[in-house]
């Protein structure tokens, strides 16, 4: 698992690329970095679409 500081880090990182609208990973619509991130910070496996765009949605509106 990741710690919260590493966690803040990576997703910090995804927010300024998602900017741009996509990164080396590719598309931010089809990314699977964040559900990636989650899994190693929180332990829960994010399967579901709809849980994965809740998931989404609530770290990139954090800045709004």
């Amino acid at each position: 698992m990741i710690n919260k500081e590493v966690f803040d880090k990576e997703i910090a990182i995804c927010k300024k690329l998602s900017k741009k609208g996509n990164c080396a990973w590719g598309k931010c619509e089809s990314c699977g970095v964040i559900p990636l991130l989650y899994k190693l910070h929180k332990g829960e496996l994010l399967e579901d679409p709809a849980k994965i765009n809740e998931v989404k949605n609530m770290i990139f509106k954090e800045d709004n």
